[in-house]
């Protein structure tokens, strides 16, 4: 939903957020308040928008505008957290240069970089498959070709 003729005045990245679990609680709360912005009315319709996404971390830019309206464009999740749902763990490894904490196939990575293309600062499904590869390895998780 694209405003058009609109002056914007502010755009807010929001990181850590669950899709269809938004409140006016921290951190959503601070930051929108602070911009004017009708904190239910978001929750409201983030809520609605990532209801099938329900407890995913789902990443929002919010676009506000001179006159309070907003807009808002939802992400897919990190990177990270797709690889270490893939392999049901809580979080990567503290030494991934020596303690592996599991394995990812490369059509799994091949289905990562699909999903996430639009996000990333690519231009080739090859490159978007590296970028992730080195994001397995950084976490600890080896890729089997």
């Amino acid at each position: 939903m694209v405003q058009e003729n609109k002056k914007i005045i502010k755009s807010i990245k929001i990181q850590k957020i669950n899709g269809g679990k938004a409140t006016p609680a921290p951190p959503i709360g601070p930051i929108l308040g602070s911009s004017g912005v009708n904190i239910m009315e978001f929750c409201k319709q983030y809520n609605f928008r990532t209801q099938d996404k329900n407890g995913e971390i789902c990443p929002v830019v919010i676009t506000v505008y001179e006159d309070k309206s907003f807009s808002f464009l939802i992400k897919e999740p990190p990177v990270s957290t797709q690889l270490l749902n893939m392999i049901k763990k809580e979080k990567g490894s503290k030494e991934s240069n020596k303690l592996k904490i599991g394995k990812i196939s490369l059509d799994e990575v091949k289905k990562i970089a699909k999903n996430k293309m639009k996000d990333l600062n690519c231009f080739s499904i090859k490159s978007a498959i590296s970028m992730i590869s080195g994001t397995a390895k950084s976490m600890g998780i080896e890729v089997e070709s």
